[in-house]
């Protein structure tokens, strides 16, 4: 398990072939079809993650109000 204020690593996060059931689990909004994931089971207890999208690391953060903030 990592440490509350480490970033969670990809061998923390769900494979790549759990990806399209881990989508059917997840809610979709009112009348969109898009999927909708609850904060928590991203962040898993950490208040930041990395998210690696396209050959680059992006860092997606909680902030004491319970905003979200998304760097690269």
């Amino acid at each position: 398990m990592t440490h509350p204020t480490e970033p969670i690593r990809p061998s923390a996060c769900v494979a790549a072939s759990d990806a399209p059931a881990a989508a059917q689990r997840a809610n979709t909004s009112a009348g969109s079809g898009v999927p909708r994931l609850p904060s928590r089971a991203i962040f898993a207890g950490a208040q930041e993650v990395e998210i690696e999208h396209n050959g680059a690391v992006y860092r997606l953060r909680q902030t004491a109000l319970g905003k979200l903030i998304l760097t690269k």
